[in-house]
């Protein structure tokens, strides 16, 4: 790596740790520029230069937070084969990354409705198309399978990420009755029964003629 990257690499990373802890510390309200070249050390101008502005670096900041995120998702599927311990791994994983990185969780929360996704959605999405591409190739064999209920891939990822989300959101909100511990215990087969795809039955009346027509 050529000098001058190396140094651009560290720059971007001092200052996106830098507005990580000015939001733990202070939240958006606190989350500007300012504050953000000032507990980074590095200048306003290279600020700008790298991110272009505050919107920018929030884009930035979302993107590596939510690729953290994806990675563990990813990783906690490495060598698994069968659906239902898979499914439980993705659950666990999400769980365990929100418990290890509350800062990084919670911006990721907080920026759900944040007015600089809609402007930079394309770059953020390029950022997760492969983590999300790895995840998907995972399932679908077992959808393909009837291991897992067949429905569109959006859906199945609401019936597997939804529920955790929502219960990390509110863990990292300080809701009191939310314990990730006992979550990580009761999700995975709640999840697993809403994604597993049923066994065909037929009707009794179909049974018993088809018995009677073996004999």
């Amino acid at each position: 790596m050529a000098p001058k990257q190396k140094r651009g690499e560290d720059t971007t990373k001092r200052l996106l740790d830098a507005a990580l802890d000015v939001f733990a510390k202070g939240g958006h309200e606190a989350f500007t520029v300012h504050a953000v070249v000032a507990a980074s050390g590095v200048s306003l101008g290279s600020l700008y230069h790298h991110f272009g502005n505050a919107d920018g670096l929030a884009a930035a900041l979302y993107a590596r937070c939510m690729g953290a995120l994806l990675d563990d998702l990813v990783a906690s599927l490495e060598g698994v084969r069968g659906a239902r311990t898979g499914v439980a791994a993705l659950v666990r994983a999400y769980l365990r990354h929100t418990a290890a990185h509350p800062a990084s969780a919670r911006f990721v929360h907080a920026s759900a409705y944040a007015s600089f996704l809609p402007a930079h959605a394309g770059a953020i999405a390029a950022s997760k198309q492969d983590r999300l591409a790895a995840i998907s190739e995972w399932l679908r064999p077992h959808v393909k399978a009837g291991r897992i209920v067949a429905l569109p891939e959006p859906l199945i990822e609401m019936l597997v990420i939804g529920p955790v989300a929502e219960t990390a959101r509110r863990w990292l909100a300080g809701a009191p009755e939310i314990d990730l511990d006992e979550a990580a215990r009761e999700l995975p087969e709640r999840i697993w029964q809403a994604l597993r795809r049923a066994p065909r039955q037929r009707p009794p009346g179909l049974r018993r003629r088809s018995r009677r027509k073996d004999r």
